[in-house]
């Protein structure tokens, strides 16, 4: 008889005990299965109970504390323990996958992530580092500040400066744009034209900070100005003896050689004095009053010329004001001369009643108010400031010789017919050149380059100092505004006699006119400024006489008055 392998409950011929763990559910045993000995027995039905609540337990923890991401966003799903249902529900859960926490599956692919990429080095570590990358950089902001200049003709030229660029270092940067000569006389000049103010800023002045404080209608000029640092060269000119005043305890023995030392020594206490008007404030009258500048501010007497402390008033600080010329005239306040300046409060941009406004008996007094003014304020500052640019001229090369103007007798008769050319030394021969290489004008008329006529009339236009047809008073009011200093001159067409021109001079701050006239001599036309006594074949060597003799002026011509365009 052949025996048949056992069957296990599942139907395979496995044992049935390692296929009842895989498979606990109840299933119905068949009836030729024959009965296991009493010692192999297992309890079917207690395992598989078992086997359900230890499930059941797994899947309410987890449900409970699963994070699942949607969106973005962590969500806390809460789902009720499983209940023992049928056994077809419960093969039906047990057969589903477990849910694993998306948030532990994140941190350990971050946390194997890098350790599973080569390691390779990088080529170009500039580029990848934020401070070398123009494209991993952040966006450095510029501290330039745009700057609009203008020139005397109108015209304006656009500047970008950084913060902390000089005054001085602005006037460089527009001599090299406009291509002119650098001679440490150009400024910028802060102008008010609704005040009716204007005054030449410091050297070592900020722009920028400068800009900030004015207004929407103020600007910049770009102008010489020669009395800048005239008070160092010529100081007894701008500070009369009888508006010097020292303190007690030098007992006047300081002599006058000494007196910038003085003025920029902190510890000495000069002063100026004497008469100033004063314009009330909110009306037009003003008041004569006897003043006293010092380093502490500009004070005034209640009680005639008493310097004593309880008669004085303060009446304006140094330290958050600024001196400027009134260019207003003395009609528009009713002032009692012409040499007007006023003081005004760096903080106010556009308020006439904070402005002190001030009247001198004369130009020279004016002048000493305000060089002692900026004397007072910025001291041994200015000294410096001046110092730079004579140290610079002394460090120049000894062979470096002045630029001299070009006029006809500076030419020479050149024939270029050749491979090289050569200087004509024949006069017959240069002649002959000349009348071949004229040009016929209008009429048929022959142009000699050579002739006196030729360049005399015209060649005076290009020097810096000729201004054509101005008026007087525009002449005057170039002459004031470049410093009024001995020597400033100009030369201009005569509004009276068209063949002539003249010669607008500056000495002692006062200002004088000199005709050139025309006079003709073996068909030759010369110009002379002593009635024939000395004659020149044209204004530029005119100028360059006077340049070195003084001749019949009063001084020698020394700084040209210019109006450079931009």
């Amino acid at each position: 008889q052949q025996t048949l392998p056992s069957v296990s409950p599942c139907g395979c011929l496995l044992p049935c005990n390692f296929h009842c763990h895989l498979f606990p559910s109840p299933i119905a045993l068949p009836s030729h299965h024959p009965p296991a000995s009493t010692d192999d027995d297992v309890d079917l039905e207690q395992l598989v109970n078992d086997m359900n609540s230890s499930m059941e337990s797994v899947y309410s923890t987890q449900a409970d504390t699963a994070l699942l991401l949607n969106n973005g966003h962590a969500h806390r799903r809460h789902t009720p323990p499983l209940r023992p249902s049928s056994p077809s529900r419960e093969r039906l859960r047990q057969s589903q996958p477990m849910h694993i926490q998306a948030v532990r599956c994140l941190r350990e692919e971050q946390h194997l992530r890098p350790a599973s990429l080569p390691a390779i080095p990088n080529p170009f570590p500039e580029l990848c580092s934020p401070a070398g990358s123009p494209i991993l950089s952040p966006i450095q902001t510029s501290d330039n500040h745009i700057v609009k200049v203008w020139s005397e003709d109108g015209a304006g030229k656009v500047v970008e400066i950084p913060a902390d660029m000089t005054a001085r270092d602005v006037c460089q940067l527009l001599v090299y744009k406009s291509h002119c000569l650098d001679d440490n006389a150009w400024t910028l000049v802060e102008h008010h034209p609704i005040l009716g103010l204007e005054r030449c800023l410091e050297d070592h002045e900020l722009v920028v900070q400068v800009q900030a404080s004015m207004s929407s209608d103020s600007k910049f000029l770009f102008r010489k100005n020669y009395a800048k640092y005239e008070f160092f060269r010529n100081p007894l000119n701008f500070f009369p003896e009888q508006m010097v005043a020292w303190c007690q305890e030098s007992d006047g023995s300081i002599p006058q050689s000494q007196l910038l030392q003085n003025f920029l020594n902190s510890s000495s206490c000069p002063e100026i004095q004497g008469y100033l008007s004063v314009k009330e404030p909110g009306r037009k009258s003003w008041k004569k009053l006897y003043m006293f500048l010092r380093r502490s501010g500009l004070y005034y007497s209640t009680k005639g010329t008493s310097k004593e402390p309880r008669h004085l008033q303060l009446l304006s600080d140094l330290e958050d004001s600024n001196i400027f010329t009134i260019i207003t005239g003395r009609k528009l306040h009713n002032a009692p001369t012409d040499y007007q300046f006023c003081i005004k409060p760096s903080k106010v941009r556009s308020d006439c009643k904070e402005l002190k406004m001030l009247c001198a008996e004369d130009e020279q007094s004016r002048t000493c108010w305000m060089t002692a003014f900026r004397l007072f304020k910025y001291g041994i500052v200015l000294y410096q400031s001046y110092n730079v640019p004579q140290q610079r001229k002394s460090n120049l090369s000894p062979f470096s010789a002045p630029v001299r103007s070009v006029s006809e007798n500076s030419l020479v008769a050149m024939d270029f017919s050749g491979r090289t050319g050569r200087v004509i030394d024949n006069p017959v021969e240069a002649q002959s050149a000349a009348l071949e290489e004229g040009q016929t004008l209008e009429g048929g008329s022959r142009w000699n380059p050579l002739h006196p006529l030729s360049l005399s009339t015209v060649i005076h236009r290009t020097q810096v100092w000729f201004h054509g047809r101005i008026m007087r008073e525009e002449a005057h009011k170039m002459i004031i505004q470049q410093g009024q200093v001995d020597g400033l001159f100009l030369l201009r067409d005569s509004q009276s006699n068209p063949k002539a021109f003249v010669l607008t001079l500056c000495h002692h701050q006062k200002i004088k006119h000199f005709q050139i006239l025309p006079c003709e001599e073996d068909g030759q036309v010369f110009f002379t400024l002593d009635d024939g006594a000395t004659k020149f074949t044209d204004l530029i060597h005119l100028v360059e006489f006077y340049q070195l003799n003084r001749g019949v002026l009063p001084c020698k011509l020394k700084h040209p008055c210019t109006a450079v365009a931009l």
